[in-house]
């Protein structure tokens, strides 16, 4: 959750709400599980970038005070760094701890050890305790269970502990950060409740010192003695084009910070200026540079003229995005979407396709001779045991590697196979996966080694490869699907499945289609999970709606259901609650909804209806999948579902025999209208 800037001062004495110190750090959300004899941690910034690996100190010490949890714990704090009196210092001090990156850029030469530059975690919130989800809470509730946590399990270390708060009455802390410093007050209103990813007016900054953050797009050239550079050209991106120009700032560098910013600026140099308007400089020619870095500034005042009046430089963000808009810059960047900012860090620009009606891909059929040349070249490849260029059907290219790396270790299956997978069903996943933002699931030992998942696209990606800003999250860039190049970039990184969303690039917050996951518990046959379809089918025929099945590729089923354009992510979710529950409770021997793992009896099956909460996903139709007989996401009819099917009928072996010999089943899914959510529960009030 984000705070606001006002455009006014809160007061400073209100009953309804609570102030905090503001920390000039790294916004960080912390998991930590229980274990012995020392728990585990893992930390997240802002952005969804792990930091696990950059503050070793805080996860001992977050593992050493975790060791007696009774279950999992969710906190969001702000690790800062500490001054030689142990007392949180500014940004500046911390930006050596966290890794800046850019193509081709080494940033672990370039940072700092703990015992070099200390660092701390303050923890200001509680999301989670065990299974139980505290964001619908208040503040004022989360911060009492907060604090009998941190009572019941009290901290030994130094590097954590909890953040000041005042209830009501801002004055003394407002007094302490005048004469401390501080970079101002958080003002919350005690009945908040946690807004996952928003920024709400709830949440209010109090600034007393003015800094902020700026994009980078150039800079000049030095003078003096200075190396590198004079000065670096700051900017503000703008809702329909590039930069707005923020004014230069030339001082605050160390000769070590100028080393690193300058093998950085390097990386990403341009010929093209990133400004909406060139600024003048100095006598030299100016250098450009792609808008993908971030700097923290403190100044006195901003100019009616939007300069910067005696910027001073603190360091780089990479919590930040640097988010801007292309469209005025397209020469460069490619198209954007209006509601949207494109990643400018794929060379030579993403793909551009024109938006088609409901469901329809504008990606141009595979013919069979296309099929057949991809698959000839990636078998010779593999044969060869050889890395190399998979030329595609348009005359691009993508580079593939160890394609005789095993997957599939009990089948013999490898990479090559996957490849080959996904070129022979493109044409019908293509469509499934097109406008669609993907989540990566990377298993790069295969199915029998560790997986990961990954929601930011790779720096830089492939040319041709589409990848998007969305303005509903913080992730840099996301892989957008409906390209044959980014279907096949995918499997090349090891993503087994294809995880779409649930809604477009061009209307995130409305889903498109929403999904009951029929997930078996241990001791489930095949035959229970296809009883518990039959008893979906059951109650969605009783209002009308039209459910349509697949095998999820490894053991469950899943049953899609088509939204009409508009429909909100909640009102989907509700509509499979509503049919889950009515299943389960006709049929509790056999189905539940029980959302606690350990309280789910074995030989059940959990009727799942939250994986529509907006931004999860499911592997679509069509999806390989990391099950040992290498199954794919297969669409049913439901007169096969009233059979005996088995899920290892289904595989990467098999598919193009079934689609030879029963067309696109998920067509039907594609192109249908969308269910009448209002008209089933009036049919249900009946």
């Amino acid at each position: 959750m984000l705070a606001t800037l006002p455009e006014a001062a809160p007061p400073l004495t209100d009953p309804a709400l609570v102030y905090e110190p503001k920390y000039d750090g790294i916004r960080a959300i912390v998991e930590v599980l229980p274990g012995k004899p020392v728990a585990s941690a893992r930390l997240w910034s802002r952005l969804g970038n792990e930091k696990t690996a950059q503050f070793p100190d805080i996860v001992d010490a977050l593992g050493a005070w975790g060791r007696k949890l009774k279950g999992p714990v969710v906190l969001d704090g702000e690790v800062v760094a500490l001054d030689e009196e142990l007392r949180p210092a500014g940004f500046q001090r911390l930006q050596h701890r966290i890794h800046i990156s850019v193509p081709g850029y080494n940033s672990k030469k370039h940072i700092l050890a703990p015992e070099e530059q200390p660092a701390a975690l303050i923890v200001f919130d509680l999301l989670r305790v065990g299974d139980d989800d505290l964001r619908s809470k208040t503040l004022a509730e989360r911060r009492q269970r907060l604090e009998q946590l941190f009572k019941a399990h009290p901290s030994s270390s130094t590097l954590i502990g909890l953040t000041e708060q005042a209830v009501g009455d801002g004055r003394s802390l407002m007094a302490r950060a005048q004469q401390e410093g501080w970079e101002g007050l958080l003002v919350k209103s005690a009945r908040s409740v946690y807004r996952t990813g928003k920024r709400s007016p709830e949440w209010l900054k109090l600034k007393l010192q003015k800094q902020d953050e700026f994009v980078i797009g150039g800079w000049t050239a030095p003078k003096g003695t200075r190396v590198h550079f004079g000065a670096l050209m700051l900017g503000t991106p703008t809702p329909a084009g590039p930069l707005k120009y923020a004014g230069d700032v030339g001082t605050g560098f160390s000769g070590a910070e100028l080393d690193r910013l300058m093998a950085l600026l390097a990386r990403v140099e341009t010929p093209t200026c990133p400004f909406e308007i060139a600024p003048k400089t100095p006598k030299g020619t100016p250098h450009w540079v792609r808008p993908v870095l971030v700097a923290q500034i403190r100044y006195t005042e901003i100019t009616d003229e939007g300069r910067l009046r005696h910027p001073t430089y603190l360091g780089l963000r990479d919590d930040v995005a640097a988010t801007v808009s292309a469209s005025a810059a397209k020469g460069r960047y490619g198209e954007t979407s209006p509601k949207l900012a494109r990643n400018p860090a794929s060379e030579g620009g993403p793909t551009v396709r024109a938006k088609g009606a409901r469901g329809a891909s504008t990606q141009k059929p595979l013919s069979k001779s296309d099929v057949d040349s991809l698959l000839t070249q990636l078998s010779d490849l593999e044969k060869a045991r050889k890395n190399g260029l998979l030329k595609l059907p348009d005359g691009d290219t993508l580079e593939v590697t160890n394609l005789h790396k095993i997957f599939w270790p009990k089948i013999k299956k490898t990479k090559g196979d996957l490849l080959r997978h996904y070129a022979r069903v493109a044409s019908c996943i293509l469509p499934v996966i097109d406008e669609r933002p993907l989540v990566m699931k990377r298993l790069p030992n295969g199915v029998e080694g560790p997986s990961f998942y990954q929601h930011r696209a790779p720096e830089p990606v492939p040319p041709g490869v589409r990848i998007e800003t969305l303005p509903v999250d913080d992730v840099p860039a996301r892989l957008i699907g409906g390209s044959l190049k980014t279907l096949l970039y995918m499997a090349q990184l090891a993503s087994i499945s294809m995880d779409p969303f649930f809604s477009k690039v061009d209307s995130l917050d409305d889903a498109d289609q929403v999904a009951i996951d029929l997930d078996p518990q241990p001791g489930t046959t095949f035959s229970q999970i296809l009883d518990v379809a039959r008893w979906v089918q059951e109650e969605l025929d009783r209002v009308k709606v039209q459910g349509f099945p697949k095998t999820s590729g490894s053991e469950g089923l899943h049953i899609f259901i088509p939204l009409p354009p508009g429909t909100p992510y909640t009102a989907g979710m509700l509509f499979c609650q509503i049919i889950a529950t009515m299943v389960a409770a006709k049929h509790p021997k056999v189905a539940t909804v029980e959302r606690t793992v350990r309280r789910r009896k074995d030989s059940t099956v959990y009727v799942d209806y939250l994986q529509n909460i907006q931004g999860k996903t499911l592997a679509c139709a069509y999806s390989a999948r990391a099950s040992a007989f290498a199954g794919v996401s297969t669409p049913l009819t439901w007169k096969e579902v009233h059979g005996s099917p088995k899920p290892q009928d289904f595989t990467i072996d098999s598919i193009e025999t079934r689609v030879k010999r029963v067309g696109d089943l998920w067509e039907a899914m594609r192109k249908h209208q969308g269910a009448d959510l209002l008209g089933a529960i009036d049919k249900l009030r009946k």
